[in-house]
C-alpha cells in the first residue's frame, strides 16, 4: 500500500495523485508540486489516503510544499496577466488574419511559460505569431489547438438541461458518443434534442447506454418470430425498458388487435426455449388423472385372451398355431443335402468333385453324397 492525495488544478474535475510525504493534508489545502508543465499551485481534493500499488500509474512524484500566502498573491498576479495576454493575442492573430478562436490563456506557476488555446476548422500555420508573441511577452510561449469540447469544458456553462455541463463539473475524459445510442434509447433523432453547447452528441447518452445493452439482448426484437402461451406470433410491438409487448397471433384473423405480453412469458420461435404456459385447476387436474387412469385399465383388459393369456401381436383371440419343430443335429437329425431343394429330392452327381483354381476343394464333403471309387 502506497500513502497518496489527490490534487486537482485551475477547478479542473480531473485529478492527479501525489506522494505527501510526512505531511498531512486535508481537502481544500493548497500545494505546490511539479507537474510536466513544471510547477503548478494545485488544491487538495482527498486527503492523505492509502491505495493499492496497482491503481499508480508511473510515478508518483512528491508534494514540494504547501502553498505559503506570497504563492497564493503569485497565482493571483498570474491570473491578471492572463487577461491582458488574451486581449494581446486576439489583436495579434487579427492582424496575421488567422482563421483561429482564442479560448483561454494560461501563465505557469514561475511565469517560465504561456500556453495559448484556441480552435481552428483545419490547420493554421501560426510561426509569425509566434515570434510576435515572444517579442511582446520575452518569455516562451506554447499555442495548442483543441476542439469544440474541450472548449466547452474550458469555458463552462449551463446545459439544456438547466444543469452545468459534465464536462466541467464531474467528468475527467470525454466517452465516445455515437448516433446508434440515440436510437436505441428511442429518443428524437432532432439534432437540437441530442446535442449540447458544444455542437457534439451529449455526454450524457453514454450513462445509461450498458443497461440498454442488456435490455436490447433479452426484449424480442419488433418483428421478430415468438412462441407465447397461446401460440406462435409476430412482435409488433416492444418497450424495452418496461419489457411490454404486443404480439399479433398467426392463427388470429387480420382485425384482431395484438395481445399484451411480457417478454419472460415469450421465447424465440424454434429456439426450443421454455414457455410460460397457465397452469390448469386443480379439479381440471383431477379429472384428468381419472380418465388416463380408466383409459390405462381399457387397454390392459383388452390386450387379454379368454383363457386368461395375453395375445401375441396381431392374433384374433384364438392364438397361433405353432409349426413342428424340426429335430436338431443332436437329436439324430440329418443335414439337408446340398443339392436337395425344398419339395425336391436331391440329385446324384457322377464324377469327382469341383475344384478350384488352387487345386483343392474348399469346405466338407456333404453328407450322403457318395465316396469316390
Amino acid at each position: 500500500m502506497v500513502e497518496i492525495i489527490a490534487v486537482s488544478f485551475r477547478n479542473s474535475p480531473k485529478s492527479y495523485y501525489f506522494s505527501p510525504g510526512e505531511e498531512q493534508f486535508r481537502t481544500g489545502d493548497r500545494v505546490i508540486v511539479e507537474t510536466a508543465r513544471g510547477q503548478e499551485c494545485g488544491k487538495v481534493c482527498q486527503g492523505n489516503r492509502e491505495v493499492s500499488e496497482e491503481e499508480i500509474n508511473g510515478t508518483l512524484k512528491p508534494v514540494l510544499r504547501r502553498a505559503t500566502q506570497k504563492d497564493l498573491e503569485k497565482v493571483e498576479q498570474n491570473r491578471k496577466k492572463e487577461e491582458e495576454a488574451f486581449q494581446i493575442a486576439k489583436q495579434k492573430i487579427a492582424q496575421h488574419k488567422l482563421k483561429m478562436k482564442l479560448v483561454e490563456v494560461e501563465y505557469a506557476f514561475d511565469g517560465s511559460k504561456i500556453l495559448f488555446f484556441f480552435t481552428a476548422d483545419g490547420r493554421v500555420d501560426f510561426r509569425e505569431l509566434v515570434k510576435d508573441l515572444a517579442g511582446v511577452f520575452r518569455t516562451r510561449i506554447e499555442l495548442r489547438q483543441i476542439g469544440v469540447r474541450d472548449e466547452a469544458k474550458l469555458l463552462g456553462g449551463l446545459g439544456i438541461c438547466g444543469r452545468p455541463f459534465c464536462c466541467a463539473s464531474f467528468l475527467g475524459d470525454f466517452q465516445p458518443v455515437s448516433i446508434k445510442m440515440a436510437k436505441e434509447q428511442a429518443l428524437s433523432l432532432n439534432p437540437t434534442k441530442i446535442s449540447g453547447t458544444c455542437g457534439r452528441l451529449m455526454c450524457c447518452l453514454k450513462y445509461e447506454q450498458s443497461v440498454y445493452d442488456e435490455l436490447i439482448r433479452l426484449t424480442p426484437k419488433v418483428g421478430a418470430m415468438v412462441d407465447t402461451p397461446d401460440g406462435r406470433g409476430r412482435v409488433v410491438e416492444a418497450n424495452v425498458l418496461t419489457g411490454n409487448l404486443k404480439v399479433r397471433l398467426e392463427d388470429d384473423p387480420s382485425d384482431t388487435p395484438p395481445k399484451p405480453y411480457h417478454r419472460d412469458e415469450v421465447a424465440p420461435a424454434g429456439k426450443g426455449a421454455p414457455v410460460v404456459r397457465p397452469k390448469p385447476e386443480t379439479q381440471e387436474t383431477e379429472e384428468l388423472n381419472l380418465e388416463a387412469a380408466r383409459q390405462q385399465e381399457v387397454s390392459r383388459k383388452s390386450t387379454k385372451a379368454p383363457n386368461g393369456r395375453r395375445n401375441s401381436k396381431g392374433s384374433n383371440g384364438e392364438g397361433e398355431k405353432k409349426q413342428p419343430k424340426q429335430p436338431s443335429k443332436k437329436e439324430g437329425g440329418k443335414k439337408q443335402p446340398a443339392g436337395e431343394k425344398q419339395g425336391k429330392p436331391a440329385q446324384k452327381r457322377s464324377g469327382p468333385p469341383r475344384r478350384r483354381s488352387g487345386g483343392k476343394p474348399k469346405g466338407k464333403r456333404p453328407q450322403g453324397a457318395p465316396k469316390e471309387g
